[in-house]
């Protein structure tokens, strides 16, 4: 069964989409069309911009939403997935490839959830750490005896998992991740603790956007991060879109779900082979291919 995975924060790069902009005139359409929603040329700032322009939350996400979702649709008829998943922002790009959600609502929301990300991130200044060569229970067990807000944000692969919290919760959390053996724990270059109970006030925030927007049933099962399984109803795609700024990815756990469930070849559709590396980390016999420029 094919599988399609798309990439979320991280995954950009400058010059990303300029090569679909310039050689399809459907993309170039789709891509102005972006400029006009947002308000402002992110094509600029994906084609020509600096790293750090790619770095703020209200550019990454779009950014990496519309070479994720433009790609897909520029494969036309040969885009035929018999289920998909995304990586936290990619979740949206895989329910607008799958036809639950249209272009427009899609970039919509993850504007806003990107807004709402940032607003929140301001609010209590926090950050993530990623640990590596360690069993997922221990790490939860460290993190469970803080006496602060430091969770686990992102099931990875095995012996990877990303933690989230605020920076004195992190850094407990390292100095006792390397005291029980971790290969390493080391904090990340981003903006916030996403996927813990400090994104809250953004999770409130998305959830009044997702409830006024129309969702259809996706022409395949979108594996959501925060179950990791496969859902085809609205509502219930509408209900863990909203609990996962505040819940776990758990993508270990999807990747394994697809795989019981028939997937024998995986195509990361995005900037990046982030998620193609994982996949093989989960599973390395399986088939894994990447679409990142036409």
């Amino acid at each position: 069964m094919k599988a399609y995975v798309f990439p979320g924060q991280g995954a950009q790069y400058v010059g990303m989409g300029k090569d679909v902009y310039e050689n399809s005139p459907m993309a170039k359409e789709l891509f102005e069309k972006a400029n006009e929603i947002l308000g402002f040329r992110i094509t600029d700032l994906m084609f020509e911009g600096t790293d750090e322009d790619l770095k703020q939350t209200k550019v990454t996400q779009p950014a990496i939403f519309l070479h994720s979702v433009i790609l897909a649709k520029n494969l036309g008829d040969d885009f035929k997935p018999e289920m998909v998943a995304g990586h936290s922002l990619g979740e949206f790009s895989a329910l607008v490839a799958a036809g639950a959600l249209s272009f427009e609502d899609g970039l919509k929301l993850v504007y806003q959830r990107a807004l709402a990300m940032q607003k929140a991130c301001e609010i209590k200044p926090s950050t993530m750490a990623a640990i590596v060569g360690l069993e997922d229970n221990v790490v939860e067990e460290v993190c469970n005896a803080i006496d602060d807000i430091v969770v686990a944000a992102n099931y990875n692969c095995p012996g990877q998992l990303v933690i989230s919290g605020t920076f004195e919760g992190i850094d407990k959390a390292c100095e006792l991740l390397k005291e029980k053996g971790a290969k390493r724990a080391l904090k990340l270059p981003v903006g916030g603790a996403f996927h813990s109970p400090l994104m809250e006030p953004a999770r409130a925030e998305l959830a009044e956007a997702i409830e006024n927007t129309r969702f259809e049933i996706p022409v395949c099962p979108v594996y959501q991060n925060v179950d990791a399984k496969p859902q085809t109803d609205p509502e219930s795609i509408k209900a863990n879109l909203v609990s996962q700024l505040t819940a776990p990815v758990k993508w270990t756990q999807t990747v394994q779900n697809m795989l019981a469930d028939g997937a024998n070849h995986f195509t990361e559709i995005g900037p990046g082979k982030v998620l193609q590396g994982l996949i093989k980390k989960v599973d390395r016999s399986a088939q894994t291919a990447g679409i990142s420029q036409l």
